[in-house]
């Protein structure tokens, strides 16, 4: 069975895709607001967890509105997320689309809206209260193919990127009630045509609280897949605590990851969950790493009463006996990668207080400094052909991805923005690199939890890195390789509170 199939049957008989009578996927119902001639519909693909909305209505302007609307009550602060694009060439060129928040299912509701038209125009959209006139504030996004839709308290704040690239935002201060009618929209601007839109890749974030103590607060996990080309997401699991570090297996049966210091196997055959074994150790942190040839795992435990992370390798299909690699004496070892011959791994050592890279050769267990610098050096991996290591460093004052050679010399920058970049990954056929950026208001040598976060892409032989996805996540989301073995998707995980 292709992988692609195989995913498709996941979620749809997953459990968090488990539809009650009423419910459109994520949502509680879909409405025409305003009465429009013509009726809108919707229909939600499980397997695709794709959104296809028809509608019509004269328009949303001044002081009433008519559209199809597909809805759920939220309460609070939200981030909604969507790809979209429209079906056809369409008939008027403010054709609309988007996401919204409005008080009530009054055509004439108070509302604010991240609304994309037929026309290169990208704007928010606003009514400040009942019967008043909409006014609008446009946004420099031109047939975005990304949008999101924030709240936070009385700020709204819409976000519109086209394929590749990062957000461009604006914020606009509305108040609207505490509790909305939050969701997807589409309107014709004509009263007797019926526009469609696609929705891909919807997410309902409801992020973590502002006071929350990392580490020690946590919201819920969906560990997704997206294929690389089309940059098409799916959710394959669900849970309300706090899930880490997807790692697909070289036969691309499983994905393991990490869940409060335990190692859990998911089952892309089937779904089933179960914890892998690992002996006594089980205060592993998300640091976990599968040997090329897949047979080996590495493992990062915390050790003793001071919980110093120390490195063992078992077999991938568990032990109960895993054998330890790294001193706990020495300080902090935080594991990346195996060598491609499997003779080695890589990892963050913290040795006489300095943060480096380090590797062990697994046979005598003698341990080399690769590199020797005051600042922190992370995230080591192998190119899949053993030529270079790269690596994330903060030398230049923000965190971006390095390579060295496999001994640490001709050590060079390989990004150069504002952003914060960790964890670098490579495809299997070594000719992609993935990495995880945060954004640069964050502290450098941090990779905090509950951020919106991105994932790119840039070509192993260098070039301008792409934005493939858009993340409300963080620590935990990609730490560790997580490319399919046939190259095409990539494991994650995502965050929101999951009631």
């Amino acid at each position: 069975m292709k992988l692609k199939t195989i995913v498709f049957f996941i979620i749809a008989t997953n459990w968090a895709f488990a539809q009650l009578p009423n419910k459109i996927g994520l949502f509680e119902e879909r409405t025409d607001i305003g009465n429009p001639t013509i009726l809108g519909k919707t229909t939600y693909n499980p397997n695709s967890q794709e959104y296809i909305m028809e509608g019509a209505g004269i328009n949303m302007w001044e002081k009433t509105d008519q559209f199809n609307f597909l809805w759920k009550k939220i309460k609070g602060d939200f981030i909604i997320s969507a790809t979209v694009q429209f079906v056809g060439k369409g008939v008027n060129p403010h054709r609309k689309i988007g996401i919204m928040a409005r008080n009530s299912l009054q055509a004439n509701s108070a509302y604010v809206d991240a609304s994309v038209h037929g026309v290169d125009l990208t704007s928010l959209q606003y009514r400040e209260s009942a019967g008043e006139d909409t006014k609008q504030i446009e946004l420099s996004s031109f047939n975005p193919v990304a949008i999101e839709f924030q709240r936070i308290g009385n700020e709204f704040t819409f976000s519109a990127a086209t394929k590749g690239e990062n957000y461009k935002s604006f914020t606009k201060e509305i108040k609207l009630n505490e509790e909305v009618f939050a969701g997807l929209f589409i309107c014709s601007h004509e009263e007797k045509v019926l526009e469609k839109a696609i929705f891909n890749n919807v997410r309902i974030t409801i992020p973590a609280a502002k006071d929350f103590r990392p580490y020690r607060d946590y919201i819920g996990s969906q560990i997704e897949i997206m294929e690389v080309k089309t940059g098409l997401r799916k959710i394959l699991y669900s849970a309300k605590n706090s899930l880490q570090a997807p790692n697909w297996t070289k036969d691309g049966k499983y994905l393991l990851y990490n869940c409060e210091g335990l190692m859990y196997r998911y089952s892309i055959a089937d779904g089933k969950v179960e914890v892998l074994n690992t002996g006594l150790q089980k205060q592993n942190n998300n640091d976990h790493a599968i040997s090329f040839d897949g047979k080996m795992l590495a493992i990062s435990n915390y050790f003793g009463e001071k919980r110093t992370s120390t490195i063992y390798i078992l077999p991938t299909s568990g032990s109960d006996k895993p054998v330890q690699l790294t001193n706990p004496e020495l300080g902090h070892s935080w594991l990346h990668s195996w060598s491609p011959d499997g003779k080695k791994l890589i990892y963050m050592g913290e040795r006489n207080k300095q943060p480096d890279i380090w590797s062990i050769d697994i046979a005598t267990k003698k341990e080399t400094a690769l590199t020797n610098t005051p600042t922190l050096d992370d995230g080591p991996e192998y190119t899949p052909d053993g030529k270079y290591i790269y690596f994330n460093s903060v030398r230049t004052g923000t965190m971006k991805i390095w390579r060295m050679k496999p001994d640490g010399s001709n050590q060079e920058q390989v990004t150069f923005d504002q952003y914060n970049d960790w964890f670098p990954h490579f495809s299997p056929d070594g000719k992609q690199l993935l990495y995880i950026s945060f954004p640069p208001d964050i502290k450098p040598t941090d990779h905090p939890f509950y951020k919106k976060v991105v994932l790119r892409l840039m070509p192993t032989s260098g070039g301008v890195p792409q934005t493939i996805a858009y993340i409300y996540g963080g620590q935990g989301t990609i730490n560790t390789p997580s490319w399919s073995p046939d190259g095409k998707y990539v494991a994650f995980v995502s965050n929101t509170k999951i009631d």
